[in-house]
């Protein structure tokens, strides 16, 4: 009963980055057992979103995740932050072979609370009609089938046939009031040669307060 309530309540922000965040991490580990960055046996199997879904056992790439997602969970709280990208690279080469982007987009607080009671001063005319919240349970539904496509991403995305690492791309707002652990540096893009690159849309969702749209080039 107590899940019940939860999932039908409307998304706070602190609500929304929690689902965001634990999105990021389904899908990262989703990302590297289906393209093999990781031996399949370093996975287990766990039901979310409805969905068997496989997550790492490997204790230094669950630290480094957890590590890496506890910055972006700040940096969602703060609207700090609008993009997260996973390039896949050749350890050989270090040639990127994939990058997979989560393009965040973080509504307005301040009007998103005037969209919804337009009764408030500065707010829409009265007459507008009401913003229908969100609840979690309708968020996970759009969760869920961006998982099955990446899911099913084998199907159309070429064979990795040589062995890969992989970085996490963190980018900021381009503001001094934007906090910067001294453990992040400024990075490469890691961006794919244009001339050799094809990218593929995936599914986006949104809450009342985030929206993302997923891509793979």
């Amino acid at each position: 009963m107590a899940q019940k309530t939860r999932t039908n309540q409307a998304i706070t922000l602190k609500g929304s980055t929690a689902l965001v965040t634990e999105f990021f991490e389904y899908s990262v580990n989703s990302i590297l057992y289906q393209r093999g960055v990781y031996p399949s046996d370093d996975f287990r199997m766990v039901k979310k979103y409805g969905l068997p879904m496989l997550v790492t056992a490997d204790d230094n790439l669950k630290e480094y995740l957890s590590t890496i997602l506890s910055q972006v969970q700040e940096w969602l709280l703060s609207s700090s932050i609008n993009r997260l990208v996973l390039a896949i690279k050749s350890i050989e080469s270090g040639e990127t072979l994939e990058r997979w982007q989560f393009d965040i987009h973080t509504e307005d607080p301040t009007q998103a609370q005037m969209d919804r009671n337009p009764s408030l001063p500065g707010g829409p005319p009265a007459t507008k009609k009401k913003q229908k919240e969100k609840t979690e349970k309708e968020v996970q539904g759009e969760i869920r089938e961006i998982m099955k496509q990446i899911t099913s991403s084998v199907t159309f995305l070429p064979i990795l046939e040589e062995e890969c690492t992989f970085t996490l791309l963190a980018y900021t707002n381009d503001s001094p009031d934007v906090a910067i652990p001294s453990t992040w540096d400024d990075a490469d893009p890691h961006l794919i040669d244009r001339g050799q690159v094809e990218q593929v849309r995936l599914r986006s969702f949104s809450t009342n307060v985030h929206s993302l749209e997923v891509s793979v080039a």
